[in-house]
């Protein structure tokens, strides 16, 4: 299973936000033609940005802006207001045979260390910040 594209989309059009504040309107469309995806797509993550507190959103055309602090919105942050994954990132499958000696111990075997993976990527998540995307987005323009 992979996480959805709506993490990544969220990250970009979070960082398009940042670069452009005050030199062009961060219209969906603006922020769509960066990304090349429909605007209704930044529409839609943007909404969930909103959602978070992340961002807030001028009607018509006036714009998005970042709300919260840099520093204060992890890669975990932005993953979580845009659901890219339902639920556990691994998905098992649905019916081991409980009558085969795999079967009936496969979850035993492999949930926590599946479980483990989820929270490694999690952990790792939570120790990027906006504000570090935005320093090495500068240091390469």
């Amino acid at each position: 299973m992979k996480i959805t594209s709506r993490f990544t989309v969220a990250v970009h059009t979070l960082l398009v936000i940042y670069h452009f504040e005050g030199k062009e309107k961060t219209t969906s469309e603006f922020i769509a033609a960066s990304v090349n995806v429909n605007p209704v797509v930044i529409r839609r993550a943007l909404l969930s940005l909103k959602a978070a507190g992340m961002v807030e959103v001028k009607a018509g055309s006036g714009g998005a802006s970042i709300v919260k602090d840099l520093k204060d919105i992890t890669l975990f942050d932005v993953y979580r207001a845009v659901d890219s994954v339902d639920g556990d990132i691994f998905h098992f499958h649905e019916n081991p045979n409980p009558a085969c000696a795999v079967g009936k111990n496969i979850h035993a075997v492999l949930d926590t260390h599946l479980a483990d993976a989820q929270r490694a990527l999690e952990n790792e998540l939570k120790k990027v910040t906006l504000y570090d995307l935005t320093q090495d987005l500068e240091r390469r323009l």
